[in-house]
Order: C-alpha cells, then structure tokens, then sequence
C-alpha cells in the first residue's frame, strides 16, 4: 500500500506532458508523450490515438522502467495521408493523455451511441461456422433485443463478440434476472457448435467496462484461438514473429513482421499487455507493404521469457492477435434507417445468399444504422460473385444503401525489398542467431 501512495506522489509531482509537433516532419505529425512510468501506459497512448482513426507510421519507445519515460514519439497521420491539423482532435489527446486517469474510455459518446448505463452489453464466445450471426440476431429479435452496436470477430474456427442490446419497447438496459437468463440459455445455445468441446460462453459486462476491442481480444485469448487449426498459408501473408533472448541487457526481444493494417499497432501492444508483460525500449516502422515491430520486454515480475514453452505460447498469442482482424473479404457497408429488426433481417438476406461473415461492425447514429460487414463465400477460398451483391441490394430495397468494396491483401514483399536490422541492436549489442 506504501509502494502505492508512493507512485501516486510521484505522478503528481511529474504529471504527463504532451508535445504535438506538425513542423518537424514532412508527412507525419510527431506526438511526444514523457511520463512516469506505470502498467498499460503504451497501450493508453496507443488506444487515444487508434481510437481517433490515425495511422501510426513510425513509433519509438524507450523506458528505464523504473522512473521516467525517457521517451515516446509517435509519427502519425490521418486515414487521408494528411497531418493532424484539427485543433479538437490535438485538444482532446492533450486533455486525455495529460489526464492522471489511467483507464481511457472508448469514443463511443463523442459518436452519438448511447451510453453504458443505457444499454446491456453482452459478451459472447464459443465455436464459428457459416450463419452465425444470423442465428444470434434472430435470437435476439425474437427475444424482443434491439442491437444497437456490435463487434464480432472470428478466428480459427472460434467466434468472439461485444453485443450492446435493449429493449425494443423502452429503449432502456434490460435488468430482469429472468429475461436476462433466457437470453443467456438462447444464446449459448446458438454459439455452441455440434461437435464443439468448449462450451459457449455468454457473460454481462458492467457499466463503463473496458474498451470493446481490446475486450474482444481477450475473449479470444481465454478461449484458446491461438491454438491453430492448421491449414496452408495460401496468401504467403503469414505474420512472422520471433522471441530470443538478449542476455547482454537481461531483455527478451519480440519482432514480427506481417502486412501493414489498420490498429496492428494496438493488436500487439494489447496482447503484450494482457498477457502481463513490459514494453522497456521499442520501435516501430511501417513501409509501403509491410510494418516491422521490436520490443524489449520483460515479465510484470521482472523476469525475462525463461522456457522454450513460455516462448512458444508467446508467439503464438502475438501471431493470432495480426491475424484476428485480417482476411482477404469483400467490405459491405450498410447504411439505412435504424429499426427494431433490421440486424436480423440483413444478416438473414447474407445467409440465404451464401455468404459468411468474417468479422463486422454494428452502430447506430441518430436513428441511422451503420453497419460493415467482412463477407467471404461459404468455403471462404473463392471470391463473391458480383451478381451475388446485386441480387442482395434488390432485396434489402431502395432504402438501404450497400457500398461493395474488397479488403485484399497486396502481394507480400520480398526480404530483399523490406530487410531491416534490427533497430536498437546497434544500442544493445547483442547476436541474433
């Protein structure tokens, strides 16, 4: 308890200073955060700045630890290329990240969605297969449940999702232990395949829980996806990442190398975070194709990756938290009128039209839903056929507005186009086998 109040003096003494810098750059805002040190912090930089949709280019990050960041330094841009010039956005990260609060809430109230305490968030986890989603929402619905926001991923053959539900007559949470009952009986049902071991999992998050994302990792984590069903790399876009040792400084060192995306910067740091572990000193660097990742990291304890198994499992739980929101699939997005329903109706429509849906996002907006959805064939090894979309579009009517576009994966560079030393061993000095 000592130790505590004791880091709380030294916060107050030293509180965070946020520099956001759009000169020294030519392409990229440079935003410098120098703090005490504390647990998650690189991963509370990391989600303000996801959350607000920039693209972190270039990251340095470098701790004693103990003290004082000696420095973090973020080159970031928006999705457009273009520097962060708006002068709300730069209050708001100052404001947040020069904030003593540790944990950092998700933007959901600046976007108009309802709050925690007006809706019941419903977390759910068990096995994948084609139609899924229709079969939650039509539970849903049937069960009186207006959805209105979700997040659903899958990977290796096992699903995931945050489902924020309430009731269509009030509008309101639903708080009945009965009802709420059901719900979870109906529900575990439908995500409980029929040769699945694992049993289904449904759980209610409290008001003002954590961020839905990081959240959906963690469900993905305690349900074991990083345990493969193994298939060929078809793609050649397997992520790689190796764990060694860097004795010299008493480190174990983690790089992976995959393709770039969209929060693969939040992804890993995650991960890292939640499975108990430091980030002392990295870099980050992202080029045309391809993002490369270093980190000198220990245990929460102290103690560096000691055993090969413990190494393993690292790089497996890293490899799955790249792979959870990457897939090659054709982009829906959904834009309508929002009604008590409309979910299960149009994840009905994908169902009967052979599609299965990867991984989506559900919001609703001042009475307009919008919703993307990642949508692959039945079998997932072939491309939608385009009539397949036109047939859906007549079907969801004239109202509805269905915005088609694919999320490829370009062709994966050679070693030769992207090789990259490692970029502190020059500060650390150590061999790499």
């Amino acid at each position: 308890m000592e130790e505590d109040e004791y880091a709380k003096l030294i916060r107050r003494m030293n509180p965070p200073r946020v520099t956001i810098d759009n000169s020294s750059s030519a392409d990229a805002t440079v935003i410098q955060v120098e703090s005490v040190n504390k647990p998650g912090i690189l991963l509370e930089v990391v989600q303000v700045l996801t959350d607000l949709n920039l693209v972190i280019t270039k990251a340095y990050i470098s701790s004693d630890g103990r003290w004082f960041m000696d420095g973090k330094f973020f080159n970031v841009k928006q999705r457009n290329g273009n520097k962060v010039r708006d002068e709300g956005v730069i209050s708001y990260i100052k404001k947040v990240l020069e904030s003593d609060a540790f944990y950092v809430p998700s933007l959901e109230s600046s976007v108009g969605l309802k709050s925690s305490l007006d809706y019941t968030s419903i977390e759910l986890a068990g096995a994948d297969r084609p139609g899924l989603l229709s079969e939650v929402c039509a539970v849903l619905a049937d069960l009186s449940c207006n959805v209105v926001s979700a997040e659903i991923w899958t990977h290796n053959a096992r699903a995931a999702a945050v489902v924020n539900v309430t009731d269509d007559m009030t509008g309101c949470a639903i708080e009945d232990p009965d009802r709420l009952l059901t719900i979870k009986n109906r529900l575990c049902n439908v995500f409980k395949g029929n040769n699945d071991l694992k049993t289904a999992k449904m759980t209610l998050s409290p008001p003002g829980s954590m961020h839905r994302e990081r959240r959906l990792h963690q469900i993905m984590f305690a349900d074991r996806d990083y345990e493969k069903v193994e298939h060929e790399d078809v793609t050649g876009l397997k992520a790689e990442v190796s764990v060694l040792d860097c004795v010299e400084k008493d480190y174990t060192v983690i790089t992976m190398r995959c393709k770039d995306r969209p929060k693969l910067l939040f992804d890993t740091v995650c991960t890292i975070t939640d499975m108990q572990y430091v980030v002392y000193h990295g870099v980050v660097h992202t080029g045309k194709m391809e993002a490369y990742q270093e980190y000198y990291i220990r245990h929460v304890d102290g103690i560096r990756i000691s055993s090969e198994a413990e190494r393993k499992r690292v790089m497996k739980c890293l490899e799955a938290a790249i792979e959870r929101r990457t897939s090659e699939a054709l982009e829906l997005e959904l834009c309508a009128e929002d009604q008590v329903g409309l979910l299960s109706e149009i994840t009905r429509i994908f169902r009967e039209n052979s599609l299965c849906i990867k991984r989506a996002e559900i919001s609703t907006e001042n009475g307009r839903a919008k919703d993307t959805f990642y949508v692959t064939n039945t079998t997932g090894d072939g491309p939608v056929d385009p009539r397949t979309i036109d047939s859906i579009r007549k079907q969801i009517g004239k109202h509805t507005a269905l915005d088609a576009r694919w999320n490829l994966s370009p062709q994966k560079p050679t070693r030769e186009e992207t090789t990259m030393s490692y970029l502190f061993g020059h500060f650390f000095k150590f061999p790499i086998g």
